[in-house]
């Protein structure tokens, strides 16, 4: 769809490395971003923006941020992402601000929202 792709994390760059290649994502993605390069970890609003300046982005929800992590969905929301929570298992929300635009059960859900 002509829609870059992205990993923003709070692991090192060679963790991500590896991951990355392990799992066979290094051709499916532009970039792999860690908080490294802020020195900082989200959910910093720092890291979002360093984000959107990598990604050459001035408007946040023009973002698509996804996780299965409630803290991680919740604090990219409260930034101004268009947050996906991928919810597997049921979770509540953290007791934290932001709530994710959607929630899906799967990965295979997110098209349909893009």
């Amino acid at each position: 769809r002509g829609l870059r792709t992205a990993i923003l994390s709070n692991g090192s760059p060679s963790m991500l490395d590896s991951a990355v290649r392990a799992a066979g994502l290094d051709k499916l993605l532009d970039m792999v971003l860690s908080v490294e390069d802020v020195g900082i970890y989200k959910p910093s609003r720092r890291v979002y923006r360093h984000a959107m300046q990598k990604l050459v982005l001035h408007d946040a929800p023009s973002i698509c941020f996804v996780s299965a992590n409630t803290w991680d969905a919740q604090a990219a929301a409260q930034f101004g992402f268009q947050a996906v929570r991928i919810d597997r298992f049921g979770l509540p929300d953290d007791k934290i601000p932001g709530k994710p635009a959607a929630m899906i059960k799967s990965l295979a859900e997110l098209a349909a929202l893009l």
